[in-house]
């Protein structure tokens, strides 16, 4: 600092020659499309900037908004929905067929049959699919006139129905044991199980087993049963289930319009998105210290991180994770996209990231709780520092985060919901039989989600600030696998990190970004860490 100016006043640019370089600078300057300022810039009227940028493909208006967004963001995302929506919309205003010809040329290229693999248990199939299938391969009986009359009710007919319930993620085929025919018992099937029970387990993505039971030494000189893997019937099954899985892969794409049906499903639902490519070597980051120069990939993350919503910043270790969250937070207040942030990094790094803060901007204002500050003698004054203070950045550490409770009755709420969700799963997985195992994991998950709400009724009510009364939108919560182990709904058993019993930690830190979420329109956190697998943000 004695030898070279780190801090320099911004130089607004006054005036650019075209509006394709005022779109940029309204960007980089205003965080959207604001025709006024690059009006301003152009030294035209609003309404040519616009005609301008629209006719080169610059910008697009919003379907049914009167919002313009620039041609990056509106050709991104779901391209299918927003078609639909741009067809929709030209048919009462031509001039949205532009928008229509744009999202029709940047469509990802539409894949084919052979290039889809539709295994058994694809939830994005129906299950009318899988139904047909079974009817069809088996001989399945469909009415009471058919030659198993007998195993229909004249009143109220039962029928071999295949049904998928969303919440537990599991399938289930209703009234298995009524076709005793050769093809379900035999072909498809064993005395062990049948064919419908074989083809449940496929759907569910799991292996067909038989036990048998037999008699063991109880240690004290008697025997008692025991109930163990039949290998020779088990083999049998396998081999059925590997004839139905050939039998549905040959059917399938059979018949002509059930393949143009699947192929249209699976282009919709898994070949519709098209990532956003975010450019930030426009931005500018005024009073930045000039001695430091950040890398193309770091500005690319901090302008996916301002225009693209909450963000994860999965770098190896090395890659200026800290300096993009830093700069992240400072363009993101400069511009108005947030007020305060508050950084979550690990206890020991808390000082270090406020040094590295320090540098990048030397003029910021920011506060470095210590942990003698979050005492509880000392708490309820730090909450009301951070709350009335025009801080650019509030630094705390992972185990601080949890000591700033959400609202008694916000974590009442999002108990109760969780609560729920978990009560139906186990319902809907009791009716379909599903195992033991899952059912009593999902109950534990219940009972530690209620013994957590009944803390919250017993806990005494104090006068201290809630998360929600800081003025806090936008969190960034760096080495974010620490976060881990939010519990899953699941029909899969025995799979290595997946839990059904929730982190204490994990838990807090999601219902703050349920809360952000709704507070900033899923804008409110970015997440950084070099092992991204481990996920903190399940839901």
């Amino acid at each position: 600092m004695f030898t070279t100016r780190t801090i320099k006043p911004p130089k607004p640019i006054e005036h650019v020659d075209t509006p394709v370089e005022a779109l940029a600078l309204s960007v980089a300057q205003k965080g959207k499309v604001d025709f006024e300022y690059m009006s301003a810039l152009t030294d035209r009227p609003q309404e040519a900037v616009k005609q301008d940028l629209l006719m080169r493909g610059q910008i697009f208006r919003v379907p049914f908004t009167e919002e313009y967004q620039t041609a990056d963001e509106y050709l991104s995302g779901d391209m299918f929905s927003k078609l639909k929506t741009a067809e929709t919309a030209a048919l009462d205003d031509n001039s949205f067929n532009s928008n229509v010809k744009a999202i029709k040329a940047a469509m990802p290229e539409p894949l084919k049959a052979g290039d889809i693999d539709v295994r058994i248990g694809a939830t994005w199939v129906k299950p009318e699919i899988y139904e047909q299938f079974l009817y069809e391969t088996l001989q399945t009986p469909r009415d009471k006139h058919s030659d198993y009359r007998q195993l229909f009710s004249w009143s109220k007919p039962k029928t071999i129905s295949v049904k998928y319930e969303p919440l537990t993620n599991s399938w289930s085929i209703t009234n298995k044991s009524l076709d005793k025919s050769i093809l379900s018992t035999k072909t498809f099937g064993s005395g062990k199980m049948n064919a419908y029970d074989v083809f449940e387990h496929l759907l569910n993505l799991k292996d067909p087993k038989a036990y048998k039971t037999i008699e063991v030494d109880d240690g004290a000189g008697g025997t008692t049963e025991k109930r163990v893997v039949d290998a020779e019937a088990t083999k049998i099954l396998q081999s059925k289930a590997e004839k139905l899985t050939q039998a549905f892969e040959k059917w399938v794409f059979a018949d002509p319009q059930r393949r143009e049906e699947l192929v249209q499903t699976y282009n919709e639902l898994f070949n519709s998105v098209k990532p956003r490519e975010y450019d930030g070597s426009h931005l500018t980051f005024p009073m930045m210290n000039t001695a430091i120069k950040l890398h193309d990939h770091q500005k690319n993350a901090i302008a996916h991180a301002m225009f693209g919503g909450n963000t994860l910043f999965a770098h190896a270790f090395g890659a200026g994770k800290t300096f993009e969250m830093i700069a992240t937070a400072m363009e993101s207040k400069r511009l108005g996209l947030c007020t305060k942030s508050l950084f979550a990094v690990p206890n020991h790094l808390t000082e270090q990231i406020g040094a590295d803060f320090m540098k990048l901007y030397p003029s910021a204002n920011i506060l470095v709780a210590t942990k003698n500050d979050f005492k509880k003698e000392n708490r309820q004054q730090l909450f009301a520092k951070i709350a009335t203070g025009n801080y650019d950045a509030v630094i705390i550490g992972h185990s601080q985060l949890g000591m700033i409770p959400l609202s008694p009755e916000r974590q009442m709420s999002e108990l109760q919901h969780e609560i729920d969700d978990v009560t139906a799963a186990i319902k809907a997985m009791k009716e379909q039989g599903g195992s033991k195992t899952s059912v009593k994991k999902l109950e534990r998950t219940k009972k530690s989600l209620e013994k957590r709400m009944g803390e919250l009724s017993d806990m005494k009510r104090d006068d201290m600030l809630t998360f929600e009364q800081l003025g806090i939108d936008r969190l960034f919560v760096d080495e974010a696998h620490e976060f881990k182990n939010l519990f899953t709904v699941t029909k899969l058993e025995n799979v290595a990190g997946i839990g059904n019993t929730p982190s204490k930690k994990a838990l807090d830190l999601y219902m703050k970004c349920r809360y952000l979420d709704e507070k900033t329109g899923n804008r409110g956190t970015i997440l950084a860490t070099g092992t991204p697998n481990a996920s903190p943000y399940q839901h």
